[in-house]
């Protein structure tokens, strides 16, 4: 098979990530709720406001088949989240949620809100794979029905499910109800496959 350069670039401008947070303003994000989402030092920052409610900064795009990675830090209790093709009203959201919480709260996992709950909860033993305090790397691969997750480098779970293959929306960061919650994001990027 011959491969014209015209081919080749749109090979690697197809497979290149494209970043989805420009580390200066939320451009392309929506909020929902009265969390406080903003930006700082390059940064994406969510902690949590006066009402300690749920939260979401979510895509204004809808994404399909992807590969996201992104950087997190969780400064204080952490407990949040990122979700992949959801639907949000308000602060109600159907989707599929990749849990981001401190060590041995099953980060890395599947949680379906409004639905059947944990699909996918990662072994005991990589409790310890996030770090409190520290810069952690999420990847997470959609395809189809098909989901696998990653923390710094390390396999969180691999999901087939039906209900997921049917279903299109935004990626939405999460921050939990409760207060005291703080989050740092950095290097959001997206592959669209």
């Amino acid at each position: 098979m011959v491969i014209t350069f015209f081919n080749f670039l749109l090979i690697s401008l197809l497979n290149n990530p494209v970043s989805i947070f420009n580390g200066i303003n939320l451009d392309g994000w929506k909020v929902h709720g009265t969390e406080l989402w903003y930006v700082h030092a390059g940064d994406l920052i969510c902690e949590s406001g006066p009402d300690k409610e749920y939260g979401y900064l979510a895509t204004e795009k809808h994404y399909k088949n992807f590969i996201l990675t992104l950087n997190f830090l969780q400064e204080s209790d952490g407990n949040s989240g990122v979700f992949f093709r959801s639907q949000i009203e308000g602060t109600k959201i159907s989707g599929w949620q990749v849990e981001v919480a401190p060590p041995g709260l099953h980060s890395g996992g599947i949680y379906e809100s409004y639905g059947r709950g944990w699909l996918i909860k990662p072994p005991k033993s990589k409790d310890d794979v996030v770090i409190m305090n520290k810069w952690n790397t999420l990847k997470v691969k959609v395809v189809g029905g098909d989901v696998t997750t990653w923390i710094n480098g390390v396999k969180m779970i691999h999901l087939m499910d039906e209900k997921i293959s049917k279903s299109k929306g935004s990626i939405a960061l999460q921050i939990h109800d409760g207060g005291g919650i703080k989050v740092r994001w950095k290097e959001i990027k997206v592959i669209e496959l």
